[in-house]
């Protein structure tokens, strides 16, 4: 660095060898934000070194927190994957001792909604038939999801349940599949009767007519697919979004901070990058900076409450 150069001469940061950590296997929403960011920023020119994208699972994203924090935590060149699913994790101490303030919370950049799916031939028509059958017997209807026993996808049908005046929500059928794909097997083989996922992971689905969305746990009905019924129009107010975004280390230099903040708007404001999110039926939810440093931190006070109102945390 040319530390004898001030004002607009200082050397600027420029990455190098960029790397993005996606905290699962290939093929799920971290690692599609990963590779959408990767494929963009390289495209826009903010990258002159193609971005790796590296695949670190592992107990649900916390092997790729403690690595960031404890053997990276002055990257500069490293921006990782988050999600409704980071703040969960971070709300409900999975990620052993970990913080929000551990790491530097860079950008969300998009939201979809969750949804509960049935098969086809379900015998439920709308949201109110499985739930008038989970109030007679929650046991009777398995909802399957892609994620742990009290992940977003467990905590959704939960909020449904409770908004529905099910009194205790901790008895609902919550089978945890390792990931989105096997949730929906589970759901086609009839294995469990309904599923809880990102509209995303079900929109193949849906348009192949194997499975009907029940409900979409949105503030209003999609443009894409305005058949889609809302919770809140059902008469159960329950909005679950699932944020998509980026964190980076927290001892990274604040040029490094500011780049990255900088590309990531860059990002959000190319025209192929919106059509990009609209196709994956992703709805813009930008926030950088101070924003999405409140916006997570009240998204894990939120989950904190609600963990604790179903049981889940003590």
């Amino acid at each position: 660095a040319f530390m004898g150069l001030t004002g607009s001469h200082a050397q600027a940061f420029e990455p190098e060898n960029p790397q993005c950590i996606a905290p699962s296997n290939p093929g799920g929403g971290w690692d599609f934000i990963c590779r959408t960011t990767a494929k963009f920023l390289f495209d826009l020119g903010m990258t002159k070194d193609a971005m790796q994208v590296t695949n670190m699972s592992g107990g649900g994203g916390g092997v790729a927190f403690a690595h960031v924090t404890k053997e990276r935590n002055t990257d500069n060149n490293l921006i990782v994957a988050a999600s409704v699913s980071t703040s969960a994790r971070l709300a409900q101490g999975i990620f052993k001792g970990a913080t929000a303030d551990d790491v530097h919370w860079l950008a969300t950049f998009g939201a979809e909604y969750g949804a509960i799916a049935v098969k086809k031939d379900s015998k439920f028509k709308t949201l109110k038939d499985m739930m008038e059958a989970i109030k007679a017997d929650p046991r009777s209807v398995g909802i399957s999801g892609g994620s742990s026993v009290g992940s977003y996808d467990h905590i959704k049908p939960m909020l449904v349940a409770q908004a529905a005046g099910v009194k205790d929500v901790t008895k609902l059928k919550y089978v945890a599949y390792s990931g989105g794909g096997e949730a929906m097997t589970g759901l086609l083989s009839g294995a469990v009767e309904a599923l809880s996922g990102d509209f995303s992971e079900i929109r193949g689905f849906v348009e192949s007519g194997d499975v009907r969305v029940l409900a979409i746990l949105a503030p209003q009905r999609m443009k894409s697919f305005p058949d889609i019924p809302t919770a809140k129009e059902q008469g159960y107010d329950v909005i679950g979004a699932n944020w998509r975004g980026l964190y980076m280390p927290k001892g990274a230099s604040a040029e490094a901070k500011e780049y990255w903040k900088n590309a990531i708007i860059k990002m959000t404001e190319n025209e192929g990058f919106q059509k990009m999110l609209e196709g994956a039926a992703i709805e813009p939810f930008n926030n950088f900076g101070e924003d999405v440093d409140k916006f997570v931190r009240g998204n894990i006070a939120d989950i904190t409450r609600l963990s604790k109102e179903i049981g889940i945390l003590k």
